[in-house]
């Protein structure tokens, strides 16, 4: 690819988000960082790469340049993290939309701040050290590597530290670096965002795992090395939507610039819980100002008792039920040698549509 048509996707990019409001999440839904991050790119260095993404403040920028594959390593982050939002919100009234034409990914409904907000910020804190950190593993970041220190932490005498340990130190230090960068205004909102990035990444360290493996003459297992290792990420999600829902709704002491709960008698939230400033928009309606598309339409579960059933999720104004058809294979069988025949069958299905 020659340098004319790679100066012409940047421009493209510069124009496309350069509105004020845009954000670092736009990474995650961007298939343009992949373009700008193949192995063949030769003609524009990658700084001057990190330096032409409009959607990313100074300080971001500058953490971008520190290697060739932060950029990406950072995308791959960001879409961990919308990607878990949308599997724990699916049967939700808010599923985790993203949005379209507009420069903030999840549109305007996050001026609000909310519960639902507070969600997204923890996650994708998460996502890109949870990204970060497993890119430093696999070698992928050349600043870092497998964490030695571990080594000396305490233990219960039963095994030995050793191995290539995730170094997640690294992660959470890059993520709050990068993540935070925006936050630079001691606001309401501002120490909202903090305190909510601070708890996603507390959920990916609370849920690291110790892998070990059994050395000794024999198999007597007489030494363990242990070391460890990132969770499976929807942990992480299911881990921060369980505080999802008992999150502490907080307003700011002026006097001493930190939050506290709205109500007197409240307890302090920890610095594993969600907190949020304001109520939740209604979801149940389209909403044009913040760009919530409402219930209207959502397929529904007839049998749930849950948010995802017909009751809660249609917002009490009914639902219908659609019958249908699909065509497919049926009563295979394998036929001597080597084929294997069925017949074509009609088969219903209901679909729950809310009205």
């Amino acid at each position: 690819m020659n340098l004319l048509i790679w100066l012409t996707i940047l421009a493209l990019v510069r124009h496309t988000l350069s509105t004020p409001g845009t954000s670092w999440w736009l990474l995650g839904a961007s298939s343009t960082v992949e373009q700008l991050m193949r192995d063949d790119v030769t003609t524009i260095s990658y700084k001057a790469i990190c330096q032409n993404q409009m959607y990313l403040v100074d300080k971001q920028k500058d953490l971008c340049s520190t290697d060739r594959n932060i950029l990406k390593t950072v995308a791959e982050g960001a879409a961990l993290g919308i990607s878990e939002c949308q599997h724990q919100f699916a049967g939700s009234r808010w599923n985790c939309p993203i949005a379209t034409n507009s420069t903030s990914l999840f549109g305007p409904v996050l001026t609000v701040n909310s519960r639902e907000k507070a969600y997204v910020h923890a996650i994708s804190a998460a996502g890109v050290a949870y990204s970060v950190t497993r890119g430093c593993s696999q070698g992928d970041i050349s600043d870092c590597g497998c964490d030695k220190r571990i080594k000396y932490g305490p233990t219960d005498g039963t095994f030995e530290w050793g191995g290539c340990s995730d170094d997640i130190n690294f992660g959470e230090k890059f993520s709050r670096e990068f993540v935070d960068a925006k936050e630079t205004k001691r606001t309401a909102e501002s120490l909202m965002n903090i305190h909510n990035n601070e708890a996603g990444r507390k959920h990916l360290r609370d849920n690291l795992q110790r892998m070990c493996k059994c050395h000794g003459v024999s198999g007597s297992c007489s030494i363990r090395i242990c070391w460890r290792k990132l969770p499976d990420f929807r942990k992480v999600g299911d881990s921060l939507s369980r505080k999802f829902e008992g999150a502490h709704m907080v307003r700011m002491n002026v006097r001493k610039g930190r939050l506290r709960p709205r109500h007197r008698g409240q307890k302090y939230p920890t610095k594993n819980d969600l907190v949020y400033i304001d109520q939740s928009p209604n979801y149940c309606d389209q909403n044009s100002k913040y760009g919530i598309a409402g219930t209207r339409g959502r397929s529904c579960n007839e049998t749930s008792n849950g948010i995802d059933g017909c009751s809660l999720l249609c917002c009490g104004r009914g639902y219908r039920t659609m019958v249908k058809e699909e065509e497919k294979d049926c009563r295979c069988k394998f036929v001597w040698c080597c084929n294997v025949k069925c017949e074509r069958c009609i088969e219903h299905t209901e679909e729950h549509i809310c009205n």
